[in-house]
C-alpha cells in the first residue's frame, strides 16, 4: 500500500451541546481521502487516557488504521472546544501541551515516508518543537537520501496564535501545493512581511515560494468558490449552493478531493470543480467526517 498521509493533530472536537467528534485537519483530510477510494493514514499521537482509547476506536470505526497514531504516556489526548456563529462558522479553543504536540520521528514514520504518495501538513501540527521537527523530518528525509519526495501539500489552517512563525517559510518552500482561505491571506502576507493591496497579486507571488515542480496556490472562498494559481493556468471555479449545517472540516474535505482527483489524472479545473461540490456536501452535515456518496458528487459536478 502506498498511502496518502495526513500528519499532525488528531483530537476530539467538543461542541456546546455535549457532542464530541473525532477531528483535527490532517485526520479529516485522511478520512476524506479514504472515503474517496484512496488508501490513507494519519500520523499523530494520543494519550493513554480514556479519550485516547476512544479516539483510536473512532478512527478504526471510520475505516482508518491507527497504526501510525503514537501513544504518549505523559500528555493528554488533544481536545478543542468548538463554537458556531450564526452563519455556522466555527471558532476553536485549542488545548495546549497535549499528546499530538509530541509526535516523534521514529523508524515507523521513516519507513512510511518512503512509501507514501502524498503528505498533507499544516501549521497547527507544527506549533511545538516536537511537531515542527517531526513534520520537517518527514518532508526532508528523501532530500537527504537522494530519493524522490512524496508529493507535499501545505494546508495552512491558521488557528489564532497556534503556530510557530519560523515554520512558515520552510513549509512553503517544501510544498508543491499551498492551500489557504480568504481569512488566511492577509494574515500570511503580514507574517511574511508583505504589504498586501491586491490578494491575487500576492498569491501569484506566493507560487514562487513553493517548489518548482507542479506548484500551485489554491485560494478558497467558501460559497464563492475557489481560485487556483500555478504551474498550468490560473483557474476560477464558482461556488456551489449548500444547506449549511456545519462548516467544520469543509476545507479539509476540499483539500482531500483536490488531491485524490489529481492523483487520478484529472485536470486542475476538474479537481477544483469536484472539490467545491464535495466540500458543499460536507457542510450539509454535522461534524467534519460525514459519509458522502462520491458518485452523487460526480453527478453534480460533471453530470455523469
Amino acid at each position: 500500500m502506498n498511502p496518502i498521509v495526513g500528519i499532525g493533530e488528531v483530537l476530539w472536537d467538543l461542541y456546546p451541546d455535549g457532542r464530541k467528534v473525532a477531528g483535527g485537519a490532517p485526520f479529516n483530510f485522511a478520512f476524506h481521502c479514504h472515503q474517496l477510494g484512496h488508501p490513507a493514514v494519519i500520523v499523530s499521537r494520543v494519550g493513554t487516557d480514556d479519550l485516547g482509547r476512544e479516539l483510536r476506536e473512532r478512527v478504526r470505526e471510520l475505516g482508518l488504521s491507527d497504526e501510525y497514531i503514537q501513544t504518549d504516556y505523559e500528555h493528554p489526548t488533544g481536545t478543542v472546544q468548538v463554537t458556531l456563529d450564526a452563519n455556522k462558522v466555527p471558532t476553536y479553543t485549542i488545548t495546549e501541551n497535549v499528546a499530538w504536540d509530541y509526535i516523534a520521528w521514529n523508524e515507523q514514520t521513516h519507513e512510511l515516508v518512503r512509501r507514501c504518495r502524498c503528505v498533507c501538513y499544516g501549521t497547527l501540527g507544527q506549533r511545538s518543537a516536537g511537531g515542527w521537527n517531526t513534520v520537517q523530518d518527514f518532508l526532508c528525509t528523501h532530500l537527504h537520501e537522494g530519493e524522490c519526495f512524496p508529493w507535499r501539500v501545505f494546508d495552512i489552517n491558521f488557528r489564532k496564535d497556534q503556530f510557530a512563525q519560523g515554520s512558515l517559510r520552510p513549509s512553503l518552500a517544501r510544498a508543491e501545493w499551498v492551500k489557504l482561505n480568504s481569512d488566511e491571506v492577509p494574515r500570511l502576507a503580514a507574517l511574511l512581511g508583505c504589504a498586501i493591496t491586491d490578494p491575487v497579486a500576492f498569491l501569484k507571488q506566493l507560487v514562487a515560494l513553493t517548489t518548482p515542480e507542479q506548484r500551485c496556490v489554491i485560494w478558497t472562498h467558501g460559497e464563492r468558490g475557489c481560485d487556483v494559481f500555478g504551474f498550468q493556468e490560473d483557474i476560477h471555479e464558482p461556488g456551489v449552493p449548500a444547506r449549511v449545517v456545519d462548516t467544520v472540516g469543509a476545507g479539509d474535505a476540499f483539500t482531500a478531493a483536490m488531491v485524490c482527483l489529481y492523483l487520478e489524472g484529472k485536470t486542475l479545473r476538474e479537481c477544483a470543480r469536484f472539490a467545491n461540490h464535495f466540500a458543499a456536501r460536507v457542510c450539509e452535515h454535522q461534524g467534519a467526517t460525514p459519509r458522502i456518496d462520491r458518485a452523487e458528487v460526480e453527478m453534480q459536478a460533471f453530470g455523469k
